[in-house]
């Protein structure tokens, strides 16, 4: 019997056969997330072992976001010219190389060179899914499944929650990045077996890379690029930078608590967080401006949240502050639905690129960024991690403020975008 890869891929997609692909996809989707979101419970083992202050702390979890997003526009390139399924096969070992050599490392530049690694092995991973989603899937239905996707690759953020915390505390973070490589090896086995794509999804005309470089200029050129990407920089940053980075520190100077308490706090966060993408999803219903007006709405209520837990330093309500964040940071799968309906259906992959381009590297700037908050912080007697929330919240709110005032797509711009090709039922 043929598997998936070895059948055909001259015939269209069943439902049933692109949702078994979307969930391999979403294997590698998970494994991202957990690489991303390892220096939470990393942090303070990292700092004794390397003597690492919090500006180089920022560096070390931020090198992974920047290597991410600089290779968007890149491997938007690659899924335009070879398909979904060789972009993300050639990529993966990547991740799984620099996960090793993290285990491995000696010294901190070397540990710094392989977060870099992982960040270039799973920079396909969530782009080919929104892709193939565009692709495979009605218009109408994107954000929903988009949001579905976002909740079943979040449990990698539940790996990196009490399950990391324990075999961290009970063997040492070097173990965490071994079993890592592992779990990545495992999902390249998946989208190996199971993912293919109808040889018409791929487009038949071939651009050169320098053409298809030059075409990315076309969605600079548009007015509202600005805006999106701006507002898209900081919003999945700020969730990203709390949970992935400065979740631990804060439960353990701030409040005293155990890695493995830590450990808890996040991986609840991270099972609250599941929620959040599919139920935004669920609910985008109302058209292109009553969603950018939700956007808005849902950002300002976010930036208020950063802003209680750098001020109230309470326990439960950092707690809970934190999991409001974790339900609310869902609404970025109405960014990406926005993003999906402000372009041409030529554009759509590129204009995906782009703003995932845009997300990782706002990760990078704000985790570094808040890293020298902190560092400055500490240098003047200030609290640090008051220092770190209040600039997560100041940014959002520059972002919002972009957004809104910035020029908004127009009518002619949405129409243009069509549904791709919907599979069959």
């Amino acid at each position: 019997m043929n598997t998936p890869a070895q059948r055909s891929t001259t015939e269209p997609l069943t439902l049933r056969a692109a949702w078994v692909m979307v969930l391999a996809l979403c294997a590698g989707v998970a494994l991202s997330q957990a690489f991303r979101t390892v220096g939470a419970i990393m942090a303070s083992p990292l700092q004794t072992d390397f003597k690492l202050s919090a500006q180089a702390l920022g560096i070390f979890s931020g090198a992974f976001h920047f290597a991410f997003g600089a290779m968007q526009l890149f491997m938007g390139i690659g899924i335009d010219l070879h398909g979904v399924r060789r972009t993300v096969l050639v990529a993966f070992p990547i991740a799984i190389a620099g996960a090793l050599l993290s285990a491995v490392s000696s010294s901190y530049l070397v540990l710094v060179a392989g977060q870099a690694l992982i960040g270039v092995g799973c920079a396909p991973a969530f782009l080919v899914c929104t892709v193939f989603i565009a692709r495979h899937f009605p218009a109408a239905r994107f954000a929903t499944v988009s949001g579905m996707v976002l909740a079943i690759g979040g449990l990698g953020m539940l790996a990196t929650g009490t399950p990391l915390a324990w075999l961290v505390e009970a063997y040492s973070w070097r173990a965490g990045f071994f079993v890592l490589a592992v779990a990545a090896a495992l999902a390249w086995l998946a989208i190996w077996y199971w993912v293919h794509e109808p040889a018409s999804a791929v487009p038949q005309v071939k651009e050169s890379i320098p053409e298809a470089i030059r075409q990315f200029g076309a969605l600079f050129a548009m007015p509202h690029t600005l805006g999106i990407i701006v507002l898209g920089a900081v919003t999945y940053a700020a969730f990203i930078s709390l949970r992935g980075l400065w979740l631990g520190p804060l439960m353990m100077e701030r409040h005293g608590y155990s890695l493995v308490q830590s450990g808890n706090v996040a991986l609840a966060v991270s099972v609250i967080s599941l929620f959040g993408a599919p139920l935004f999803g669920r609910l985008d219903r109302d058209g292109a401006a009553a969603r950018r007006r939700w956007i808005v709405a849902c950002a300002l209520l976010y930036a208020g949240l950063f802003a209680l837990i750098a001020f109230l330093h309470s326990a439960w309500l950092d707690i809970g502050g934190m999991v409001l964040i974790g339900v609310l940071s869902g609404f970025i799968v109405w960014q990406y639905a926005d993003v999906r309906g402000a372009y041409p259906a030529a554009l759509t992959g590129r204009a995906m690129a782009v703003f995932t381009m845009a997300m990782f590297l706002g990760v990078a700037l704000m985790q570094w960024g808040t890293g020298v908050a902190a560092s400055v912080a500490a240098a003047h007697g200030a609290d640090p991690l008051t220092a770190v929330l209040a600039t997560i919240a100041v940014l959002l709110v520059l972002g919002i403020v972009a957004f809104a005032w910035l020029p908004a797509p127009k009518a002619a711009d949405t129409a243009g975008a069509s549904a791709g090709a919907a599979v069959r039922s």
